[in-house]
């Protein structure tokens, strides 16, 4: 793009007068001309990236001075970036100054950026995280609940601040039964560690409320710096009140988010988590009513059926008197009977019994008639009375000793025969041994 001449007016008096823009311009092309590639060092603070690719920030002094520039990053050197800028960053940037001419506003077009170190404050950012954390105050088992239905809410804030406004506005659009305590501190610079200090100590010494929202609305890593300061983190984990923290936007992260009880990303999102709305109470509610009535109809009804079975009852007492008196009866006929029927029972078992016994008496009988016929066959069949009527002989030396053998026998010797019906006593002629013996 190359310069424009630009002439300013000269009016009939002589005296030059510039337009706004030409003026605007010629400072451009003068700063242009001056400061055509320069390279500036500082933090980066207020990071954004557009959705069109395009980075806005500031950049400050390191140093702590209270100076700072505007910078503008257009997409294309955007994407030759080979790290994501963060807020706190300490970075070198290559590029020219200019003018946005809309405004007026003097700002740094950024051509080339490359990192100079962590920035200081947010070094102390993350040295302070990580201490903390190793000492537990970021866990998540140290969280606790929120009061379902609080009655009434603490808020801690700088009464000056929008962030206020946005906490009432959203509790009085979805909670206006709950009320409202504002316990009023400094939320930026110096002072303001001290002062919410005191507010969460004042806060919980009066224990006036079911829980507390810390909040502020945006700004760079340095205006929300109170809530990254170790006392006031320290005072929002000890806390005896649940603490909700809303600080900043949602893309702000400090360590009093982290050791709250629950983070929010705004403050107008800590007054919607910390109660619930008044519309989803009521439905809950109409919801149990409805419930309630139901089963209160249910158990009416109930009640007054029982009640006419009991009316129709009581409405005859002669058929109560009835049935008592047939039941009496029965009892009584039962009662009689009872003697004779019982000793019926005994006489049937004992005629069982008795016919049971006959029977076994025969069965034992014939079982052992039986038997004794069997032993009288086999003693039968062992009798030597028998084997001698079949014309079998036995002998015997005279004595009565059986002769077994011709080795007892000798010539001229006497032996007894004995027969079936008789005996008579022989002579031994001669002795003749069996060819086997």
């Amino acid at each position: 793009m190359g310069l424009r001449v630009i002439e300013a007016r000269e009016p009939a008096s002589g005296r030059r007068v510039w337009g706004v823009a030409g003026l605007v311009e010629a400072i451009s092309q003068s700063l242009a001309e001056r400061f055509s590639v320069v390279t500036v060092g500082g933090e980066i603070g207020g990071f954004t990236r557009a959705a069109s690719g395009h980075c806005y920030f500031t950049l400050k002094d390191a140093d702590g001075l209270a100076a700072s520039l505007r910078c503008a990053m257009f997409r294309r050197a955007a994407a030759m970036l080979d790290f994501t800028p963060a807020d706190g960053a300490l970075v070198e940037l290559r590029g020219r100054v200019a003018v946005y001419e809309p405004r007026g506003e003097l700002q740094f077009v950024v051509e080339a950026m490359r990192r100079a170190g962590a920035g200081t404050l947010y070094e102390q950012f993350l040295k302070l995280r990580a201490r903390l954390a190793a000492e537990g105050l970021f866990d998540p088992e140290a969280k606790r609940a929120l009061p379902l239905h609080p009655r009434r809410i603490g808020v801690i804030t700088s009464t000056a601040g929008a962030a206020l406004h946005d906490v009432l506005t959203a509790l009085a659009r979805r909670a206006p039964q709950v009320e409202v305590v504002v316990y009023p501190s400094l939320v930026q610079g110096a002072e303001a560690p001290p002062a919410l200090v005191n507010a969460l100590s004042t806060a919980n010494a009066r224990a006036e409320v079911d829980l507390l929202l810390l909040v502020r609305g945006g700004g760079s890593l340095e205006d929300l710096w109170a809530f990254n300061d170790e006392r006031v983190v320290r005072a929002v984990a000890s806390s005896a009140l649940p603490v909700v923290c809303g600080v900043g936007h949602e893309t702000d992260v400090t360590l009093c988010d982290l050791a709250a009880d629950l983070r929010a990303p705004t403050p107008t999102a800590a007054a919607e988590l910390a109660a619930p709305s008044r519309e989803t109470l009521l439905t809950e509610l109409a919801g149990l009513e409805r419930g309630l009535t139901l089963r209160l109809d249910h158990r009416l009804q109930s009640l007054g059926q029982r009640l006419d079975r009991l009316a129709l009852r009581l409405a005859r007492p002669s058929d109560a008197l009835a049935r008592q008196r047939r039941l009496l009866e029965l009892l009584a006929q039962r009662a009689a009977a009872a003697p004779g029927r019982r000793v019926e029972l005994q006489r049937q078992r004992l005629e069982h019994l008795a016919q049971r016994h006959a029977r076994a008496q025969a069965e034992l009988l014939t079982r052992h008639s039986a038997r004794l016929d069997a032993l009288q066959a086999r003693l039968q069949a062992l009798d030597p009375q028998h084997v001698l009527a079949r014309g079998y002989a036995w002998l015997d030396d005279g004595q009565g000793g059986a002769v077994t053998s011709v080795q007892a026998l000798r010539p001229g010797g006497a032996v007894r025969a004995v027969l079936a019906d008789g005996s008579a006593d022989l002579q031994i002629l001669r002795v003749r041994a069996s060819p086997q013996g």
